[in-house]
């Protein structure tokens, strides 16, 4: 894999006494192969497979409308538009209405739209989620467009630069554990010589101020893909899982975690992790715990999503059980809260953002940006105005913290055209 890597000689510059950062000068990446990762031959075979599927039904009473045969083509020359008058000729009212507001006002030009966003979307609010494994290729992965499984050396480093450059300096590691190493127990996952560890060395060596995030997940290393140990009888082991956990956490934080991220829905997990990193002197690493994760169907399309995993993630019907266990992660010792999946919890982000003063993260999963994607392609939606939109409204919705597969894409647009401040779709 080849790309243009370059380091932008722009910094962002801090004012004194305003937290603000601006980001003009930064460069928008120029790079063509994960930005548009559809070419021309792929875009050809994507629509080949997708035409007969979006030709929509002809009910009966329309099929009498259908003509056998195409209609011969008329030249016909399309009258030109009269000009706009100025003004009407006459009034059509005697007099205006006599409204206390008029909300318009605000609405009227660019600047004043601009002045009055109440919400704003920047590089810093993203986490890139960053897929690996052990290999040295990088592996397209079908489901979701412009998306690799990284080789954990040359592809992920140059996909780490390429997002630093256009602000994003935080990101979220996945690892593809070969089944070898997989067990039911997990103790991969504790491996100080693991994927992940060698991973966060690296990095850090190479980018020694990049915030890395790190999965505190049994399923990556399991052999049955839950979430934890699984008895004999099926059910998931809540306190053993937990043991498991503590380990996994630490080992992280020894290699140069930032924030580790307790994200199976186990209960006490947050409370036990806090006590094992600071039992072991890592009182500076912070945790993400995924307080609220919903049964979703949204979720990793490319793994074992048929599994039940109903009896430790939430029923996404149910919004008093996520403030539950928010609650309770928040007691035990969480430092940020994320929910998940992020755009069909639009009210729980702002449920929570009201009852805590917690930090509150959005994670934009994988079927949310597929479905972006695939829609793009067919030319169903302008996908880059849907993902913007996408972004803004978790803002909105309260998000401090967007884990976002699009953070490359809609960071490189708001540095390239200093978007900002100003969603002026």
């Amino acid at each position: 894999m080849t790309s243009s890597m370059f380091r932008s000689p722009c910094k962002i510059p801090s004012m004194k006494g305003l937290e603000q950062k601006s980001y003009v000068g930064l460069k928008a990446a120029t790079y063509n192969v994960r930005i548009n990762p559809f070419r021309s031959i792929e875009v050809a075979c994507q629509l080949q497979r997708f035409d007969s599927a979006m030709i929509w039904p002809v009910h009966a009473h329309e099929a009498l409308l259908v003509p056998s045969k195409p209609a011969a083509p008329t030249i016909t020359t399309k009258p030109a538009m009269p000009p706009m008058p100025s003004k009407l000729a006459k009034p059509l009212i005697d007099q205006p209405l006599q409204l206390n507001q008029r909300p318009r006002r605000n609405r009227k030009s660019p600047t004043h739209r601009a002045a009055f966003q109440e919400s704003n979307v920047s590089p810093e609010n993203f986490i890139y989620p960053l897929f690996i494994h052990q290999g040295e290729v990088d592996i397209p992965i079908k489901t979701m467009p412009g998306c690799y499984m990284l080789g954990w050396r040359h592809g992920l480093i140059e996909e780490v630069a390429k997002a630093r450059d256009v602000g994003v300096n935080s990101i979220m590691l996945y690892p593809k554990v070969p089944v070898a190493l997989m067990s039911p127990t997990g103790e991969e996952a504790f491996n100080d010589n693991g994927l992940v560890q060698r991973t966060v060395r690296l990095l850090k060596d190479r980018f020694l101020d990049l915030v890395i995030y790190a999965d505190v997940n049994f399923d990556e290393y399991s052999l049955s893909g839950h979430g934890g140990i699984v008895r004999e009888d099926g059910v998931i082991l809540n306190d053993e899982t937990i043991h498991q956990l503590r380990k996994q956490a630490v080992s992280q934080a020894r290699a140069g975690t930032d924030v580790v991220c307790t994200s199976e829905m186990l209960d006490g997990r947050v409370g036990a992790v806090r006590a094992a990193l600071d039992a072991e002197g890592f009182h500076h690493v912070s945790i993400m715990s995924y307080s609220v994760k919903y049964t979703s169907s949204l979720y990793g399309r490319f793994r074992k999503v048929e599994l039940d995993k109903k009896t430790y993630q939430i029923n996404p019907a149910n919004s008093r059980e996520a403030l539950i266990e928010a609650r309770e992660d928040e007691a035990e010792g969480a430092d940020i809260l994320m929910v998940k999946p992020a755009l069909p919890s639009l009210d729980i982000i702002r449920l929570l953002k009201n009852q805590t003063l917690l930090p509150i993260g959005a994670c934009q999963v994988s079927g949310e940006y597929s479905m972006i994607k695939a829609a793009g392609l067919m030319k169903m939606i302008d996908e880059e105005k849907v993902m913007m939109e996408s972004l803004i409204c978790l803002r909105r919705a309260g998000a401090d913290l967007i884990l976002t597969y699009f953070a490359l894409e809609a960071a490189t647009i708001i540095c390239g055209e200093n978007r900002k401040l100003v969603f002026n779709y």
